[in-house]
């Protein structure tokens, strides 16, 4: 039977936590029964959310998507804010050479912690709609093949959805520069070549530099 704790600083955290658990709802019914009640649905859902959460992160193993078509490269592009740079367009351009290339973006509905609690996407996932679609159209006018979608608000999960339907050869991640992406600072790009087994390729967007900015 596998253990279900990862150290024994696990299990002892566990312990303490259980018996705060127990302590606060035996406070809260002293003091009222439906203090209790209250006191037990919010740490039970906190509880529930933490667990949820946890187990998103814990490590898989390496997925690798079955090989793509015979005499076609592919291109997984995985973009939010920054999928419309020319820095990732120029990338693009050199990756494919005068070889059939398609490539298949995927923009992450970017979205807060709390509008993603409450289940409100719909202003994300318009917004990355409209990203992604100039983009396409940038992309097309440059001669690629290129087709995509609004993905999910975690990348890591985006890329994984997409595997699904697309066959990559390689992912291309852009980014923000360093300090102010987000995704650099959760460690995106080195947790995507932890978990997929395909070539990854970061490119860092400036589009504060660049001349002109949709």
């Amino acid at each position: 039977m596998q253990n279900p704790f990862r150290s024994e600083r696990d299990a002892f955290r566990l312990v303490l936590l259980a018996i705060g658990y127990f302590a606060l709802i035996g406070i809260g019914w002293k003091i009222d029964k439906w203090v209790g009640v209250g006191v037990f649905a919010v740490l039970t859902a906190a509880a529930v959310g933490w667990v949820l959460l946890r187990g998103r992160g814990e490590e898989r193993p390496r997925q690798a998507p079955a090989p793509s078509p015979p005499n076609e490269h592919r291109i997984l592009v995985v973009a939010n804010e920054t999928v419309g740079g020319a820095e990732l367009l120029t990338e693009l351009r050199e990756r494919s050479g005068a070889r059939r290339t398609v490539v298949f973006v995927v923009s992450p509905a970017l979205n807060s912690p709390l509008r993603t609690w409450a289940s409100d996407e719909d202003d994300a996932r318009a917004a990355a709609g409209d990203r992604l679609a100039a983009s396409l159209v940038a992309m097309r006018a440059a001669g690629l093949d290129a087709t995509g979608e609004v993905g999910d608000g975690d990348p890591i999960q985006a890329i994984e959805d997409a595997l699904r339907t697309f066959r990559p050869d390689e992912v291309v991640l852009s980014t923000h520069p360093p300090g102010r992406s987000n995704w650099l600072e959760r460690g995106v790009v080195e947790r995507t070549r932890e978990r997929f087994a395909l070539p990854v390729t970061h490119v860092v967007v400036d589009l504060e530099i660049e001349p002109t900015r949709e």
